[in-house]
C-alpha cells in the first residue's frame, strides 16, 4: 500500500450540502445579525470624516513645519 492510499482511507469524505443548503444558511446566519440604525451609522459617517479633516490638517501642517525646518537647515549647509 502507497503513501496515498494510506492517507485517502485515513480521511473520510465529506458530503456536500450543495448550493441550496449552503444559501439556505447563510440567509439563516444573516438573520441573526443586528444592523446598524440609520442614526448609528450617519453619526458614525460623521465622526469618521471630521477625524478625516482632522488628521488631514495635523499632517499638512506637520508636513509644513518640516519643510520649513529643513530649508532652514540647508541654506546654512550651502551658504545661502
Amino acid at each position: 500500500m502507497s503513501m496515498d492510499q494510506t492517507d485517502q482511507e485515513v480521511e473520510p469524505r465529506r458530503k456536500g450540502g450543495g448550493p441550496f443548503k449552503f444559501f439556505g444558511e447563510v440567509r439563516s446566519e444573516a438573520r441573526k445579525v443586528t444592523w446598524a440604525t440609520r442614526q448609528e451609522v450617519t453619526v458614525s459617517t460623521i465622526m469618521v470624516v471630521i477625524f478625516g479633516i482632522t488628521a488631514a490638517i495635523f499632517f499638512f501642517l506637520v508636513d509644513t513645519l518640516l519643510r520649513l525646518f529643513m530649508q532652514f537647515v540647508l541654506s546654512f549647509s550651502l551658504g545661502g
